[in-house]
């Protein structure tokens, strides 16, 4: 009995011995870290297995194990698309699950005072799936719909911020977030103030894009330069802005030749939105712009300011008068102070 017992025990410690080794083959393969290095993958709508097991490769410790327990969980067969993070630590059954149920990862726009829709679009598509063609073509169809000419005509719906975004995002999905954004800034106040400006609400994000670009971004005078430009426009004076100057030209170039000074000679430019040539409000808003620089307009500082001139010594501050003589002087120590730093 005593040597019938001991062959018993040598087979069992066997037994568990290969089925120890066999337990830990599996859960190695299925459970055990294999991503070597960290990063990012895209997964196209149209990719492959094969395409995904040649993206996937260089971020594993072993792509054998990984193609067996993908094809053990038919993600040769169903995978969805997008950008996904490989994390170190991460075992082959999660990165498959991962995959398969389109946990991707988000990724941050910024969106800037981009002077047209188009260089928005152009900025953005580095970061998506659809190229910029079919971001325009769908912006086009959704400003139709909305009874605009073009996707130019719904600058007015983004607002400057930084946002997260997939890589798969789609143009109708990307323009909702903004909308319903653009609803929910339009609050009731906001439209009381509105009504009581006596603007459309073009006109009034047209001033906006102008006192954001006098003010440089910097929410400090944006009152104050909102009523120096309302002073004008009520008194029946050409606003006479240079940002609109710079637009204007810019526009007509498709920015490809961008202006950073304006000269004399660009005063003249044949343009509605050149407001030296032109009196009144522009067409619509030189820039996308931000919240504050709206807000800056519904509530505008009441001021007898019909001058503003840049202030060489306070960078990106300026100087305010209702004194023609007085401007003449300041405007005279801006152009000096562009001169001395050889600013064309």
């Amino acid at each position: 009995m005593k040597k019938g017992a001991s062959v018993f025990a040598i087979f069992a410690l066997i037994i568990i011995l290969i089925g120890s080794f066999f337990g830990y083959q599996y859960y190695s393969k299925y459970y055990g870290n294999n991503v070597e290095k960290e990063g990012y993958i895209l997964i196209p709508h149209t990719a492959n297995f094969n395409a995904i097991v040649d993206s996937i490769s260089p971020y594993l410790k072993n792509k054998e194990q990984f193609v067996q327990v993908a094809k053990s969980k038919s993600m040769n067969h169903y995978f969805k698309a997008g950008r996904y993070r490989i994390v170190s630590g991460t075992s082959n059954t999660n990165l498959v699950n991962m995959i398969k149920a389109g946990n991707q990862t988000e990724n941050t726009y910024r969106i800037g005072d981009f002077g047209d829709v188009y260089q928005m679009v152009g900025r953005v598509t580095r970061k998506t799936e659809l190229d910029s063609l079919r971001f325009v073509k769908d912006f086009n169809e959704i400003a139709v719909k909305k009874g605009y000419n073009n996707a130019e005509d719904l600058k007015k719906y983004f607002f400057i911020d930084t946002y997260n975004f997939f890589w798969t995002v789609t143009p109708k999905e990307f323009f909702k977030k903004f909308e319903d954004d653009y609803n929910e800034f339009w609050t009731a106040e906001r439209k009381a103030k509105e009504a009581q400006s006596g603007l459309t609400r073009d006109q009034i994000y047209a001033l906006a894009s102008i006192v954001y670009k006098e003010s440089g971004g910097k929410p400090d005078e944006q009152k104050t330069i909102a009523g120096l430009y309302l002073n004008r426009y009520r008194k029946g004076m050409k606003l006479q802005s240079d940002p609109t100057v710079i637009y204007a030209i810019n526009k007509d170039s498709n920015f490809t030749t961008p202006i950073k000074r304006v000269l004399y000679k660009h005063l003249k430019h044949p343009s509605p939105y050149n407001t030296y040539a032109n009196a009144g409000i522009p067409p619509g808003p030189i820039c996308v712009t931000d919240k504050s620089s709206v807000d800056a307009v519904l509530n505008a500082e009441k001021n007898n300011y019909i001058f503003m001139a840049a202030d060489p010594n306070r960078f990106g501050f300026h100087r305010f008068t209702a004194s023609d003589t007085e401007h003449a002087k300041n405007a005279r120590d801006y152009q000096e102070w562009l001169n001395s730093k050889n600013i064309k």
